[in-house]
């Protein structure tokens, strides 16, 4: 399976959590799609400093020293290849032990800048979107889509025939709050998608976009290429079913959400769509 799938499916559980599960419903007639609007209230621009010093308030005293050692080792380090090792290790250490896999991702992207790999930028941007797309908090979202943009970029400059980083871009303006105008990301995503239908990520995003712009036909559409290229895929069946259930159409809600148990396992996810499917017959 391939990476940006992964990605999908991870956050996007959570994504269909808040909208459909637990989300408001909408009154089917009052679904007519509106296109996106420019955010006019953009949240707080967080340094990294900020971001990390807010972490580290609930770390220990031991916790805390280890990474002033290391901290202190980038910083004294002249060697590219020693401060490229001392990247590596802060992300090991805040990815690993300390859970906070947002900072492990930007201290794996500032070793990869060092080391110039677009593998290693790509990968460590991804990472940041994962958890952008599964965060609640919109100056959170917005450092960590500047900070996935910024390693994309970068891994253009090795790379412009790159799809995957070009799509990661619109994704950080569709989703990370950094810009006001989140067409921006959507148009970029889009021409991709028409050069390449086969570009599943980049359905996924549109869908995905359609669905925060209240466009719910659009995105049904770019779900449907999705589940007929990949059956299995149960963050495109849920979110068919959520964007049908949108427009008022129970009888495909049903129809979706039915399909998605044959590859939904967990218990407690199983029973909230048998639930969703109950209220809608």
């Amino acid at each position: 399976m391939r990476k940006q799938q992964l990605i999908l499916i991870s956050a996007g559980i959570i994504l269909l959590a808040g909208l459909f599960f637990f989300g408001k419903t909408v009154d089917p007639d009052k679904t007519e799609p509106v296109a996106a609007q420019p955010a006019t209230n953009m949240p707080s621009v967080l340094t990294t400093e900020q971001v990390i010093s807010k972490f580290k308030e609930n770390l220990s005293p031991l916790q805390i020293q280890k990474l002033a050692q290391l901290e202190n080792a980038v910083v004294r380090g002249d060697v590219r290849d020693q401060q490229i090792h001392v990247f590596h290790q802060l992300a090991s250490y805040w990815s690993d032990t300390l859970k906070h896999r947002e900072i492990g991702a930007y201290y794996a992207g500032e070793a990869a800048k060092l080391e110039n790999s677009e593998k290693s930028l790509t990968f460590a941007a991804h990472l940041l979107l994962d958890d952008m797309m599964s965060s609640s908090d919109p100056s959170m979202q917005r450092w960590m889509a500047t900070q996935a943009k910024e390693m994309f970029d970068k891994a253009l400059t090795i790379n412009p025939n790159n799809d995957s980083s070009k799509i990661g871009i619109g994704v950080c303006y569709m989703f990370g709050n950094i810009s006001g105008n989140p067409m921006q990301g959507i148009l970029a995503i889009k021409e991709i998608a028409d050069k390449n239908p086969d570009n599943m990520y980049a359905q996924m995003m549109l869908g995905l976009g359609g669905i925060q712009s209240g466009q719910y036909d659009k995105a049904i559409e770019r779900f449907l290429t999705v589940v007929k290229k990949q059956p299995d895929n149960i963050e495109a069946i849920l979110n068919l079913a959520g964007a049908y259930e949108r427009t008022g159409d129970k009888t495909n809600a049903i129809r979706w959400y039915e399909a998605s148990l044959n590859f939904v396992q967990i218990p407690e996810a199983r029973k909230e769509i048998q639930d969703r499917i109950k209220s809608l017959q």
